[in-house]
This record gives structure tokens, sequence and C-alpha cells, in this order.
């Protein structure tokens, strides 16, 4: 199955299933792909999180209903997964604009998000440098937060947790602690919650002491193969850029699956800000 096979069925499955409680792993076994693989692989390319696409699309359907039949609001509540009809009210209100008996009313707009469909566009112009490293087993030791994730991230979510480290010294000490290959602080992301809509996000750097001694949590990584891609430019746009680049056009014409491990962004720049920054993406492939 290729690449945009896999996504597609994926898509296919949750549009089958909105009335329905599925699952991530549900929905990632449609594609042959790990929950997190497909969880990182979706975000990147549509700017959302799953859980964020399956209300979204359902809210949008809830108000079709309501602009074209006579059901109940109450019915229409649960049959989209609310619990209540306030909690149903206040969700539809968010992506609409205007409460559920308003949309029956004709007062206000619908905010439509349609279905996701594939398409297939010739891309490829822009080069990318990587090279690939079959690296052993290693350690990083650094801080994790649960933080949110997609478009609704909102407060406290992987910006702030850097500013933090950066103000109260903990990336001056993981510095310090930095004595392995990669030369420089690590962004990892990790353990996608899909009806909290969190991940567990790492700043850490490779060390290879004891962690215990270093005063940091541990975070352990088998002997794989790396794809390091080169990353240049301003690494708040950067990043995401090369993330969308990886999986729209270097994964899908490349031998290469994601394993089933975190990435790394590694800013290996003494400054990741600067317009002309090389910093680094380690994708683990199979």
């Amino acid at each position: 199955m290729t690449f945009i096979e896999s996504l597609q069925k994926s898509i296919d499955f949750m549009e089958n299933h909105l009335h329905e409680d599925i699952s991530i792993e549900e929905i990632a076994a449609q594609g042959h792909v790990s929950p997190f693989h497909f969880q990182r692989m979706f975000m990147v390319l549509t700017d959302m999180s799953v859980g964020e696409y399956l209300r979204k699309r359902r809210l949008t359907l809830a108000a079709q209903e309501l602009a074209t039949t006579d059901v109940k609001i109450i019915d229409l509540a649960l049959k989209y997964g609310y619990d209540s009809p306030e909690a149903f009210t206040k969700a539809f209100r968010k992506q609409h604009g205007a409460s559920p008996s308003e949309v029956r009313k004709g007062i206000g707009t619908i905010q439509s998000y349609n279905r996701l469909m594939i398409q297939v566009q010739l891309k490829g112009a822009e080069p990318m440098k990587y090279r690939i490293a079959e690296k052993d087993s290693f350690q990083v030791v650094g801080v994790k937060r649960i933080c949110p994730c997609g478009a609704e991230g909102g407060p406290n979510g992987i910006a702030e947790f850097w500013g933090e480290a950066g103000r109260d010294g903990t990336i001056d000490k993981l510095s310090a602690l930095m004595n392995g290959e990669i030369k420089g602080l690590l962004g990892i992301t990790g353990n996608y919650d899909a009806k909290a809509n969190t991940i567990e996000y790492w700043i850490a750097a490779e060390h290879a002491g004891d962690a215990a001694r270093s005063g940091f949590a541990a975070l352990e990584f088998p002997a794989a193969k790396w794809v390091v891609f080169e990353v240049e430019g301003s690494a708040p746009t950067a990043m995401p850029e090369a993330w969308k680049q990886i999986f729209a056009e270097w994964i899908p014409s490349n031998g290469y699956e994601a394993a089933d491990l975190p990435a790394l962004e590694a800013y290996t720049d003494p400054d990741p800000y600067r317009p002309d920054a090389v910093n680094q993406i380690w994708l683990p492939v199979k």
C-alpha cells in the first residue's frame, strides 16, 4: 500500500464512522501505520489533529441537519457524540458562531469543514538536503510536559515551554550536559492522547552519562536508521515547512517508512531564529 493510499483509507474510515466513537488506533490501522505516526503525519499535513478534524466534520454535518430537517437538537447532540444539549450547543457555537436554535431559524451562517480528499500535485522542485545515519542506542535527558496540540492548542503549549526553560536555566543546564553525536538541544514529540488532544513534548539533550546524576528525566532510544534533514531558515517557520515537505514529498518519493519512534528536532545552530540558521530533523525510518 502506498503512502497516499494509506492516508486516504484512514480518512475514508473516519468519514464512514462519524456517528461512532472511533479510536486513533482504529483509524491508523486502516492505513497500516502506528497511531503515533499517523497522528504526526495528519497534523503536519492538515494543521489540525485527528480529534479536531472529527469534531469539525461532525459539527458540520450537525449544522446541515439542523438547517434541512426537523430532528430534535437533543437527538443531534447524542448522534454526534455529545452527552448533553449544553455541551453540544457550546461546541456548536464555537465553530459556527451561532447556536443550534439560531441556525434552525435561519439566523447566522454555517462554517463548513468539507471532507478531506487527497490530490496529487506536481512538487519536488525545492531540493532537500539529507543523509542516512545508522545510530546505536542512545539516551537523552531533559524535561517533559503534556502540551495541547493542533491548530487550537491554546496556551501552555510548546512555545511557552521553551520560553520557561530558557528563563529558569533549564536550557543552560542541558547544554552543559550535551555530549553525544547530536550537537543541539532537542525537541521531541510523543504519546499523542486523542481524547485529550495532547502530546508529550520533551526539551532534551543527548547525554552519555548517568541520567540519575544529571538531575533530569531520561528517554532511551534503540539502535535505528535515521534520515537527518538539514533545515535552513528561522526555526519557527522553517521547521513546520520542512515537516510538510518530508511527509508530502520525501516519504512518498523514497523507499522508506517512518519508524514507530519519536522524531527529533535538533536545534544545532547557535541562533536557531536567524534567517540563515541551519538546524536538523532526525526522522527514524524502516
